[in-house]
């Protein structure tokens, strides 16, 4: 009982991530799936992805197919993460504030990273050092329930307490970008 006390519902939340780290994505609905209910675009072969080029009508769809019914979303950040424009559109989607309340936005390090990584432009806006006066907050890759079901209940608080601090005005990325890693030196 001693988790799922913190966190009396269990979650939809919407995994944003790169092709590259689905495998991670699998891991973490693996080692936490009991604390929340996954809602991932592209998870496996049978998902229907969204046909189109036109880019409002691509986030229309983010909207209504995944994050319409979810809290929170989660952005699985490995070596290329900001560089893909898809994330950029779930990011924005999850963050629009229309009728009802924004997604709350987590960011997890990929375990095993060993390069140092780019936060995704957007999530850097709604983000600072420190976790003070922001959105949007990231972490490594939790070690316990407990330490997850604590991130799940700041983000479902950012909804109605930090909901000021969104900055979501940065124009959509028009095209998926190089992506930009470096070594880690220890």
């Amino acid at each position: 009982m001693g988790f799922r006390a913190l966190s009396e519902t269990k979650r939809k939340i919407f995994i944003s991530f790169h092709q590259k780290d689905r495998i991670h994505v699998d891991q973490l609905v693996k080692d936490y799936g009991h604390l929340f209910t996954p809602k991932v675009l592209g998870a496996n072969d049978n998902d229907d992805f969204i046909n189109s080029t036109n880019t409002d009508y691509i986030m229309g769809q983010i909207r209504k197919r995944y994050l319409e019914d979810s809290s929170i979303t989660i952005v699985m950040m490995g070596e290329c993460t900001h560089s893909r424009r898809y994330v950029d559109w779930e990011v924005k989607s999850s963050l629009v504030r229309g009728d009802g309340l924004p997604n709350g936005l987590i960011g997890l390090v990929v375990p095993n990273t060993k390069v140092s990584m780019q936060l995704p432009n957007r999530f850097v806006d709604n983000w600072k050092f420190g976790h003070e006066n922001c959105y949007g907050r990231y972490h490594w890759y939790p070690q316990s329930s407990a330490e997850f079901s604590g991130w799940i209940n700041d983000a479902i608080e950012a909804r109605t307490k930090r909901a000021h601090l969104i900055d979501n005005s940065r124009d959509l990325m028009k095209y998926s970008s190089k992506c930009s890693v470096h070594q880690v030196t220890h």
